[in-house]
């Protein structure tokens, strides 16, 4: 998996919302009922303050008809280019402070 150097990667809460919810005219309550679990959960995704887990990956892959690894790879993207950043940050800091 190549991560994107100038950019953020796409968090699988965008992409539910752009690729699967609007086209689908389906809404955050409705993907909710159809999972099983709270609007709660799938709120928390599309606004990007909740992290798609294994768990939540099959369920939304069983209801959308998709992988659960499209949902897994599009959260692991966006943690790598986080904790990427932060290990930069920390040597930036490392070489200020040296």
């Amino acid at each position: 998996m190549r991560l994107p150097t100038h950019r953020t990667p796409t968090p699988p809460g965008e992409i539910l919302l752009e690729e699967w919810l609007k086209p689908m005219k389906l809404t955050q309550l409705g993907l909710a009922k159809k999972m099983g679990v709270d609007i709660q959960l799938v709120n928390g995704i599309v606004n990007g303050r909740r992290s798609v887990t294994a768990k939540t990956a099959l369920l939304l892959a069983k209801v959308l008809k998709t992988s659960p690894e499209l949902w897994l790879n599009a959260q692991m993207a966006l943690d790598l280019w986080y904790a990427q950043q932060e290990l930069k940050d920390e040597q930036h800091s490392r070489r200020k402070s040296a």
